[in-house]
Formats: structure tokens, C-alpha cells, sequence
């Protein structure tokens, strides 16, 4: 098992917020060791970098936690390429958490171009496209009532070229014998052993269904042919409400 924690974001009276100040960092780290009850964390992550602090000082703060032994490796998550780069010649950072599915590609595809020159590892967090990718999800009214409903994705004006992306998803993992979260999985491991998707569920069934993408063996064709059909910058909306607040 590989530990991974985060630490970051913070809410307050103003709502939520980011805090990257080198005195946070040991903090956080802390609080962290002492809930999860261990005495060092595999892989720490900056979940959202702070606009106030410069990356060279929160990394500086985190690379102070490896020399102490809380921590072994240093991740950074929705960082963009050239913060990836000013961070990595202050400590080695070992892994980039992005968003990356077949209908979420722009920044994920920018960003793994600049780890896979620097030797880091991509760890793909949503990678069935926030459920969009699984099929399960027919009209904006399915998600009224939790926060995919603030994403544009899924939002009413953008909602049914985003679908038209799926059924085609559908129509592949059809032909290929699986189900379309198989599908969508398979074609990430297939982008190189530097890629390690992150699916989440509170179900047994959806992680056995996660799993048995495992057994879906795509040959080049098939990922070339998955690709196409939705290709990068298909998607209508942006990721998330406030990009800008995200991707730094």
C-alpha cells in the first residue's frame, strides 16, 4: 500500500480557500500523522497551489518534511507545466495529480508532457469523467443535488454535446465486449506505465467493474480508435466553474 495525503485547501469564515505558507505546511503535516495514526506519509501533495506563495517556498517547506522522515516523496496536484518545473528544481517531485479521462484531455495531455520529461509519475484523479463516462448518466437533472450540477459539463447548455461524446464511448465498449467504465479505464493504462488512474466509489460492484479493466486488452488500433472518437478539446464547458482558481 502506498499512503498518500493532501494538504491545502482550508475553509473559513470567507468559504473555502488555499494555504501554501511554508508554517502550514509543517501544520498540516502534522495534523495529518496524527489522525492517520503513522509516524511518515508515502506521498504528500499540495492539493491546489496557493496564488500568494511562491512554489519555491511551499515546496521548500515540504522538502523540509522529507529530511525529517514524515514524509518520503513530494506530489503536486492540478499544477500547471511551468509550476511543475519551479518546484521540481527546489525537490524532486515524484508525482502530478490531474484531471484526466478520455472527456476531460486539455490540460491533463499539456501537463503529461511536462512530467514525462522530467521523470515524474501522472496520477489521473476522475478518471470516468466525474460518472459521465460510465453511461449512467442521461439528463443535468441526474446530478441536481451534488456539486457536479455547479460544473458547466454538466450543465444544460453544454450537457447534451458532452452525452454525444458517451454514446460513442458506449458504442466501443459495445463492440469490445465491456462496459464503458472498462473501456475508459483500459485506454489510460494504456498511455504508459506512468499513468496511474484513481477511480473512486462507495460501492463493491463499481470496484469490481473498475477492476475488470484489468482484463480489457486494447491493441493500438483500439486506442487510436478510442481517441478519435473523442478527441482532445471535444468536451463543451470547462472543467470546473472558476478555472483560473484550479489549473496554476
Amino acid at each position: 500500500m502506498v499512503l498518500a495525503t493532501k494538504f491545502g485547501q482550508v475553509r473559513s469564515e470567507a468559504g473555502q480557500g488555499v494555504n501554501g505558507r511554508p508554517d502550514y505546511v509543517h501544520q498540516a503535516c502534522d495534523a495529518s500523522l496524527r489522525r492517520l495514526k503513522v509516524d511518515v506519509i508515502d506521498l504528500y501533495y499540495q492539493h491546489r497551489v496557493d496564488p500568494n506563495v511562491p512554489i519555491e517556498e511551499s515546496v521548500g517547506a515540504m522538502s523540509d518534511l522529507v529530511r525529517q522522515g514524515k514524509v518520503r516523496y513530494l506530489g503536486l496536484s492540478e499544477a500547471r507545466p511551468e509550476t511543475i518545473r519551479r518546484a521540481h528544481s527546489v525537490h524532486p517531485i515524484a508525482a502530478v495529480q490531474t484531471e484526466f479521462s478520455l472527456l476531460y484531455r486539455q490540460e491533463a495531455e499539456e501537463t503529461l508532457r511536462t512530467t514525462r520529461e522530467l521523470g515524474i509519475g501522472f496520477v489521473a484523479y476522475w478518471p470516468l469523467g466525474r460518472g459521465f463516462l460510465t453511461g449512467g448518466i442521461h439528463t443535468p437533472e441526474e446530478v441536481k443535488g451534488d456539486r457536479r450540477a455547479q460544473h458547466p459539463r454538466f450543465q444544460a447548455e453544454h450537457f447534451a454535446q458532452n452525452r454525444a461524446l458517451v454514446d460513442r464511448v458506449e458504442a466501443l465498449a459495445r463492440k469490445k465486449g465491456c462496459t464503458p467504465a472498462q473501456l475508459v479505464l483500459a485506454w489510460l493504462l494504456a498511455q504508459g506505465p506512468d499513468v496511474v488512474p484513481i477511480p473512486g466509489t462507495k460501492r463493491r460492484e463499481r470496484l469490481d467493474d473498475n477492476l475488470g479493466a484489468l482484463q480489457v486488452h486494447l491493441s493500438a488500433e483500439d486506442v487510436t480508435r478510442i481517441s478519435e472518437a473523442v478527441p482532445v478539446g471535444a468536451a463543451a464547458g470547462n472543467r470546473y466553474p472558476d478555472m483560473a482558481a484550479v489549473y496554476r
